[in-house]
């Protein structure tokens, strides 16, 4: 019944296949809701009313993953293990990954904008009034304060471009 139904639909795929489970929508988002912390916290974000709210009295998210509420979230969000991660971004595209302590944020109150079939890999920063393209990959530990074009990978610090679809 939700308004987000169409993404909460796209995360319950993704999560679906990378658990190796099947079933109609309704018993793996149960499953979800019932055994996954980190699928809840993004299943609140997308459902902020009251049921939400008592849902999370019984089954609580992950206390230490963060999703500021005027990020805009794609569809198809997973997660590996998100402890410490905060993603304050305006914007995050569909089929986003995302690993523990990683820092999406903003510097002067601009904040990042990341496209599609993006993931960013364990304590990577990325900040500011910047754009990461589509299918990029941000490497573990990377701190990237520059756009990123679609379909590069990124990692050290600052983060440098190390392959460039086609390359």
């Amino acid at each position: 019944m939700s308004r987000n139904r169409v993404d909460i639909n796209k995360d319950i795929d993704r999560w679906a296949n990378a658990q190796n489970k099947s079933g109609s929508k309704a018993s793996l988002l149960l499953n979800l809701l019932a055994y996954s912390s980190d699928f809840r916290t993004i299943f609140y974000f997308r459902n902020r009313g009251i049921i939400s709210s008592v849902l999370n009295l019984y089954c609580p998210k992950e206390k230490y993953f963060r999703i500021d509420i005027s990020t805009k979230l794609g569809g198809g969000v997973l997660t590996g293990h998100p402890y410490s991660t905060i993603l304050n971004a305006e914007s995050i595209g569909e089929n986003f990954y995302v690993n523990h302590l990683v820092t999406v944020g903003e510097v002067n109150g601009k904040r990042p904008t990341i496209g599609n079939n993006v993931s960013i890999y364990t304590g990577a920063i990325v900040i500011g009034d910047i754009t990461i393209g589509n299918n990029v990959n941000i490497g573990a530990g990377a701190v990237v304060v520059k756009d990123v074009p679609d379909n590069c990978t990124v990692v050290g610090n600052p983060a440098k471009i190390v392959k460039h679809k086609g390359e």
